[in-house]
């Protein structure tokens, strides 16, 4: 009746069928609770190293495949540093473990790599993304925020290895805990890092619905992997997900004591002030914080603000006296609600029934949440850290596991996981450990079979572009450039002259110093002029909650590496490193590639970078003018004792192996 289609002979034929055999009926696979398939290694696996593999095994079996062979220990080395750290391997670390011959080298050096402090500043990259971070509030006015403390918290959680249950729990509902504690509140600034609007004309009841939309949307994707936003202002039409159930989890998050429009500069009630001893609190500056209300103030004649939290303060949730009344609103505008039914806190029966004992707020919500019989939240978890280390889930569609979403590739994998996952506690590190021990992340990357062309089947390891943030962190550590420091405010680096100028009245003030050289993570994220270099190599843009991004590959990307500030003053510096080492040219260059690729280069390497440093030298000899120039590119000067004309050469040789696919490629 809705399209105006009537059915084909064959279609109606069908159903009867359907009918007379019992009309027997599934939902989508993913709201289904999981099935744990026993599997034992088949007689033929000489191949696994753990129950992953026999999953992948008997599959590659059935399509007529076999595995690839595992990689060589100098790209494993690097494969897995990348994938836990987001960094390449110290040589020192690359050649101690080239040189151990014992079996279970790999798990000495994951676990060396589980303990580092850029483990959870790596794993936090995806974290900032999906919570939509930034430094700035979007909008068309994009006024300052201050909420590198949350981001303080995310990695200290992460590398706490805080079970993932908690973790979320105290993200949803820090300040509802019966323990709750300041620490938990700074949490929940997990659900404070949506967009604020403070354009003077707005409405402030409209951007309340705004925001606790976004909240609900933000939760459908990062633990249901559903596009909840889709049955805002109509019911679902894919996903058995009513307009009503959309309104029954906004009503969880309609009650915080938020204002609609921002302070035009500084942090959005409800805020709490920072203890000056950040991270490292006493007993009594840990102790939960009741935020000071709301207070407006009505400026320019007629725009209702609330007062700004300065940047020693951070947003939080907290709840308000008396719960705001929730109606579905007609095609999801703030002013058509249908108030014949006021709608109370509930979750669709679809995916898993409420237990009695839960209270009806967001505490509730992250119980139900994290209940070990939801059919969503440990799949999808789980699936996104096989995306993480392989480039694809084993669902594609990472951000939508509904029915216009792709099947699992492995299904009985993805089951056996999740539930693993639970089986362990939740712990987090030991779901990365059990991924990079397996077979199938250790093979080599080459494609064996082109029937597996987009390795969906897992016939070889993993290949994948490292993240916008590892190519520049990648280079300034190579470089020794990079500044190690962990967490703190967020930092200016290199920024193309009157970029900000170009849409706005803000000034970028580049910072000075040591601060230019931290980890891309701390880079300062104005949305609406987001940093260049990480949106040409395809970074989220933070408007919303993004977990899947696809990559491009374009002129702008090569001429950003061999161009851009930041790595031309890195290769500067990898060009000292150069010359500081003892012995021949080949020796200098041999060095610079094995720090930077984690290999020795081939005689055929070798020669090509060798025969490009004689051009440069003698070319510079000539051209010494050139050679200052070259040398001055960014903040940090040159080392006065190397003379110009050969540093300036070894730089370039550096440009050209910072340069290198492999350079910036987990193969």
């Amino acid at each position: 009746v809705d399209t105006k289609k009537p059915l084909t002979v064959e279609q109606k034929q069908l159903l009867i069928d359907w009918v007379k055999d019992g009309a027997d009926f599934q939902q989508h696979w993913s709201f289904e609770p999981r099935q744990v398939e026993v599997i034992k290694p088949h007689r033929s696996d000489s191949w696994s190293h753990n129950p992953i593999d026999y999953y992948v095994y008997n599959r590659l079996r059935q399509e007529g495949l076999s595995p690839a062979s595992q990689a060589t220990k100098a790209t494993l080395l690097r494969r897995i540093s990348f994938d836990l750290t987001g960094l390449p391997p110290t040589l020192e670390n690359a050649k101690r473990f080239l040189a151990d011959d014992r079996p279970d080298w790999i798990e000495r050096y994951i676990d060396q790599l589980l303990d580092s402090a850029a483990y959870g500043e790596h794993m936090a990259l995806f974290w900032l993304e999906a919570s939509r971070y930034a430094d700035t509030d979007g909008y068309q006015n994009d006024r300052l925020r201050y909420m590198w403390v949350w981001r303080d918290w995310l990695i200290k959680a992460l590398n706490d290895n805080v079970p993932f249950d908690r973790f979320v729990t105290e993200q949803m509902a820090g300040d509802l805990l019966p323990d709750r504690n300041f620490f938990t509140q700074v949490a929940t600034g997990f659900n404070r890092n949506h967009r604020i609007n403070s354009e003077g004309g707005s409405i402030p009841d409209e951007w309340i619905v705004e925001y606790v939309a976004d909240r609900v949307e933000t939760m459908g994707t990062m633990f249901l992997g559903l596009t909840l936003t889709c049955a805002r202002c109509h019911d679902h039409k894919y996903d058995p997900v009513g307009q009503k159930d959309f309104y029954r989890l906004f009503a969880f998050f309609n009650n915080i004591a938020e204002a609609g429009l921002g302070p035009n500069n500084g942090n959005s009630p409800p805020f709490i002030k920072v203890p000056k001893s950040w991270p490292n609190l006493s007993a009594d500056e840990a102790k939960f914080v009741v935020p000071d209300p709301v207070k407006i103030k009505v400026v320019q004649t007629s725009v209702p603000r609330p007062q700004p939290g300065a940047p020693d303060t951070v947003m939080v949730l907290h709840e308000l006296a008396k719960r705001r009344d929730t109606y579905l609103l007609n095609r999801g505008m703030y002013d058509q609600p249908d108030k014949s039914e006021k709608l109370q806190p509930a979750t669709p029966s679809v995916l898993g029934a409420w237990n009695a004992r839960w209270p009806r707020n967001r505490l509730g919500l992250a119980q139900w949440l994290m209940d070990p019989k939801h059919p969503l939240t440990a799949r999808v978890t789980v699936n996104r850290f096989w995306q993480h280390h392989f480039g694809l889930g084993l669902v594609k569609t990472s951000d939508n596991f509904g029915v216009q979403g792709e099947m699992p590739s492995h299904p009985a994998l993805l089951d056996w996981l999740a539930t693993e996952f639970i089986r362990r506690k939740w712990d987090v590190k030991a779901m990365h450990r059990l991924i990079v021990t397996s077979a199938t992340y250790r093979q080599a990357s080459m494609i064996q079979d082109q029937r597996d062309s987009e390795n969906r089947l897992l016939s070889r390891g993993p290949r994948k572009r490292l993240s916008p943030y590892g190519i520049r962190d990648a280079a300034l550590f190579t470089s020794g450039l990079m500044n190690g420091q962990i967490g703190g405010p967020s930092v200016k680096p290199y920024m193309p002259p009157g970029i900000w100028r170009s849409i706005s009245n803000a000034a970028y003030k580049q910072e000075k110093g040591d601060k230019l050289y931290r980890r891309g993570m701390y880079t300062y994220w104005r949305r609406t002029v987001p940093p260049p270099t990480m949106m040409a190599f395809n970074a989220a843009a933070r408007e919303v909650c993004t977990v899947r991004t696809d990559l491009t590959t374009t002129p702008l990307q090569a001429l950003t590496l061999m161009n851009n500030k930041t790595f031309v003053e890195a290769a500067r510096f990898l060009a000292e490193r150069m010359l500081q080492q003892k012995g021949s040219a080949s020796d200098r260059v041999a060095w610079a590639f094995r720090t930077v690729v984690s290999r020795p280069p081939t005689g055929r390497e070798l020669k090509l970078l060798l025969d490009d440093l004689a051009f440069y030298e003698k070319d510079f000899a000539q051209h010494p003018v050139e050679a200052a120039k070259l040398l001055k590119v960014g903040e940090k000067t040159a080392n006065a004792k190397l003379p110009p004309a050969q540093l300036a050469a070894y730089a370039l040789v550096a440009n050209t192996i910072l340069n290198l696919d492999e350079a910036i490629t987990q193969n």
